[in-house]
């Protein structure tokens, strides 16, 4: 992978020389985590007041394991069996017809994989077309969560704790796990949606998009049963699969992002969150105090959105992302509440990649109207949101970044052994499902790195 140009900017302070200075806003921090998880706990106590058992079937998934079982054995016997596949499926060559489709489908993720903006409306408009299609509404709250993730680096917080250079490595590594998920995930959502229109099952065509054979008794068991969740399990565990190496384990994003201690500061302040904000009939929102209360605007002052998700602990972890991603999907399907208030707001708010796409008395998209000083924590400290020419700086996503090239995508199959089958099972529901004021607290914290930096400059 080629070096990206690094442009000359401020140097970050130093991690190091940030935490020293953030311990004189300690005190003030404790009572605000005190108040989160009490808060975090009641809430999250309503929204599980009304569950729903996710459709999975054990015998469907002990099938799908034999099938996989039996894939990995004929490979370890020396068969190789993308030209096994290939042989079989394709004995005369392709139809005029299959022909068609292939090219249909490629145009159509040439088309959807220009940014974050387009990937993660594509993924909503085919979840809304297939409601069965769980994994493609999983992927469009996800997908928000890293435009917002790609923002923050030109955000009015992160101006001084990261160097330039860092952001715009950090930033490449989100935009292509974003991008590489997209190109292997879409075209198997597209093939899905063609299957149903022409009436027939068109999953001997994978292998055409070098999806991993990993895949194949996924969809196939699908198409005969349309078993959400299994579907939902196995893309979790492809899709993570595929960008172990090509991206995470990466040397080259090793080097410069993941290894990095300023990498780790979001995780530190809680910041390694997917949340997806919730809307109702009523655009309900809980106050302080836990109750709710409907209101004349998006976000009325002194209320903070209603907000479910969950924190990953260790990005670098594929075990620990596959089940941080079965967690979020048990949560956005196993809890109607959770799930109607996540589809109220994904199709009734647009993704910018701004943070103001969900917390518009917190944040703005508009440089001029930003908080210009260095006392964000103290601000944040004092009330649920801020007032007009006081807010935190997001920009949206296209006043960010421009668009970005990227080199070809490696097309070799990721599974290669039984670990494939690790995470092949029913996914759980965490009890604590609401974040919101948990979401804060890391926002405070990332405000007072913020502050630390500017007084250290």
């Amino acid at each position: 992978m080629s070096e990206p140009l690094q442009p000359d900017g401020p140097k970050s302070p130093g991690l190091g020389a940030v935490l020293k200075e953030m311990l004189f806003s300690l005190p003030s921090m404790v009572s605000e985590v005190v108040k989160s998880k009490t808060a975090g706990i009641a809430a999250s106590s309503r929204l599980r007041e009304e569950r729903v058992s996710l459709d999975w079937n054990e015998a469907s998934a002990r099938t799908v394991y034999t099938e996989i079982e039996d894939l990995l054995r004929r490979s370890s016997q020396g068969r190789n069996l993308d030209e096994h596949l290939a042989a079989s499926q394709f004995p005369d060559g392709l139809s005029s017809a299959d022909e068609v489709i292939i090219r249909e489908i490629e145009d159509a993720v040439s088309r959807s994989n220009v940014s974050n903006l387009t990937r993660t409306e594509a993924y909503l408009k085919c979840y809304q077309a297939y409601p069965e299609l769980h994994w493609s509404f999983l992927a469009h709250m996800v997908s928000r969560n890293a435009g917002w993730n790609m923002s923050d680096l030109r955000g009015g917080q992160m101006y001084p704790l990261l160097s330039e250079a860092s952001k715009e490595n950090t930033y490449r590594f989100l935009e292509r796990c974003n991008a590489l998920i997209f190109q292997d995930a879409y075209p198997q959502l597209l093939l899905y949606m063609k299957s149903r229109e022409v009436g027939s099952s068109l999953f001997y065509l994978l292998p055409h998009f070098h999806v991993s054979r990993f895949m194949q008794p996924f969809w196939e068991r699908f198409w005969l049963e349309r078993g959400s969740a299994l579907l939902a399990v196995g893309l979790i565990i492809n899709e993570q699969n595929y960008i172990e190496t090509r991206v995470v384990r990466h040397p080259y994003f090793q080097n410069r992002v993941t290894d990095k201690a300023n990498f780790h500061l979001h995780s530190w302040a809680g910041l390694n969150q997917i949340i997806f904000p919730l809307l109702d009939e009523e655009d309900a929102m809980i106050t302080p105090s836990g109750e709710r209360s409907s209101f004349e605007s998006r976000c009325p002052e002194g209320r903070i959105p209603r907000l479910a998700g969950r924190i990953l602990g260790d990005f670098s972890s594929l075990n620990a992302r596959i089940t941080f991603g079965k967690s979020l999907y048990a949560l956005l399907f196993g809890l109607t509440s959770l799930r109607s208030g996540t589809e109220a707001f994904a199709s009734r708010i647009p993704h910018t990649g701004s943070r103001a796409d969900y917390w518009p008395g917190l944040f703005t998209p508009n440089k001029e109207e930003a908080l210009s000083t260095g006392l964000e924590g103290t601000e944040l400290l004092e009330q649920g949101n801020l007032p007009a020419g006081k807010r935190l700086y997001a920009p949206q996503l296209l006043d960010a970044w421009g668009d970005t090239s990227y080199e070809p995508i490696s097309r070799e199959d990721w599974m290669q052994d039984h670990s494939a089958l690790d995470g092949l099972s029913k996914p759980q529901q965490p009890y604590l499902c609401d974040i919101s004021f948990e979401h804060r607290l890391g926002i405070i914290k990332t405000a007072f790195a913020h502050d630390a930096a500017d007084s250290v400059h």
